[in-house]
C-alpha cells in the first residue's frame, strides 16, 4: 500500500496491492480530479465524504456518503468535487473477465445511472471496499467478488438475460490478444483463431467483456506501461516495450483511458 500527499496539494491516492484483476484505491480531491475518460474495467465504489460528481451517459451524476457505484466498462465519465469541501471514496477495479467466470457468458450487468443505495450491493461491496491497510487474502476476494457480481445481476436483472452472441469466440479472441498484447493484431489473425467474422467477433465481445477487441488490446498495452513506469521505465522506452509506434502515441490513448498524462499519474502513484 502507499499514499502520496503533494505537499503543494491536499489531494492524495492510496493504493493497495492488486490481486489477480483487481485494484483497489482510497483518493482524496478537491476540485478536479480526472478528464473525460474510459477504461475497459468496471470501477466499483463507495463514496466516503463530500459529494462526488462525474459526468456519465449523458447527465451528471452526485454521489453522497454511503452511496455505491457501478461503472460499466468503457462508459466516458470524469471526476470532480461536486462542493469545495472536496471529497473521498474507495474504489475497485474489476476485469470484466471475472464477472464472466461467473456469469458464464450471461450479459455483462449494467446499473443504469451509476448511482446507487441498493441496500443488496451496499453490502455486497462491503468486504472489497475496506480500508487500504486491510489486505484481502485471494480467497476472501474470490467470494466477495462471487457474490458481488451475482448481486449486480440480480439488482440489474441482467441474470434473467439470454445471451445472443458466441462466448467461446470472445474468450478465444481474448486469449489471443493476451498473448500477442505487444503486436500490431491482423483482423484475419483474429479470424482465424476464433472461426469467427470480424464483424459478428466485434459484438460478441463487447457483449462478454464490455469493450472492443482492439480497446481491450491498448489497455492491455497501457497495463504494460504502467508496470514498468513503476519500475523506473522511462516513457519512451515502456511505450516501445508496450507496443506503441511512439511516445506521443501511448499518451494519447493514456489519457484518454485514464484522464491524466502518464507523468501526471506516475506522480500520484509513487507514495
Amino acid at each position: 500500500m502507499n499514499r502520496h500527499r503533494p505537499s503543494a496539494s491536499p489531494d492524495w491516492v492510496e493504493r493497495a496491492e492488486s490481486i489477480e484483476g483487481v485494484e483497489r484505491i482510497e483518493a482524496f480531491f478537491h476540485g478536479k480530479a480526472y478528464a473525460m475518460h474510459r477504461h475497459d474495467t468496471y470501477a466499483i465504489g463507495r463514496t466516503l465524504a463530500g459529494v462526488q460528481s462525474f459526468n456519465y451517459r449523458r447527465g451528471q451524476c452526485n454521489s453522497l456518503p454511503g452511496h455505491t457505484l457501478v461503472l460499466h466498462p468503457d462508459e466516458p465519465h470524469d471526476g470532480q468535487a461536486g462542493t469545495g469541501e472536496g471529497f473521498q471514496y474507495r474504489m475497485i477495479y474489476v476485469q470484466p473477465s471475472l464477472f464472466q467466470d461467473v456469469l458464464g457468458g450471461r450479459t455483462l450487468p449494467f446499473l443504469e445511472g451509476g448511482v446507487t443505495t441498493d441496500p443488496r450491493l451496499s453490502a455486497a461491496t462491503g468486504a472489497l471496499l475496506q480500508q487500504m491497510s486491510y489486505t484481502l487474502e485471494p480467497l476472501e476476494q474470490n467470494d466477495a467478488l462471487t457474490e458481488l457480481i451475482h448481486a449486480l445481476a440480480d439488482v440489474t436483472g441482467t441474470a434473467k438475460l439470454r445471451p445472443t452472441g458466441d462466448y467461446r469466440a470472445a474468450r478465444l479472441a481474448r486469449d489471443f490478444l493476451h498473448a500477442h498484447s505487444t503486436e500490431a493484431v491482423a483482423l484475419e489473425a483474429l479470424e482465424g483463431a476464433t472461426g469467427r467474422d470480424r464483424w459478428s467477433l466485434s459484438r460478441d465481445f463487447r457483449q462478454f467483456y464490455g469493450t472492443s477487441p482492439y480497446r481491450y488490446l491498448t489497455m492491455r498495452r497501457l497495463d504494460t506501461v504502467r508496470r514498468l513506469l513503476l519500475a523506473g521505465t522511462s516513457l519512451s522506452q515502456a511505450a516501445a516495450a508496450a507496443g506503441f509506434a511512439d511516445q506521443p502515441h501511448m499518451t494519447r490513448h493514456f489519457s484518454k483511458a485514464f484522464g491524466m498524462t502518464p507523468g501526471q499519474w506516475l506522480r500520484v502513484a509513487r507514495g
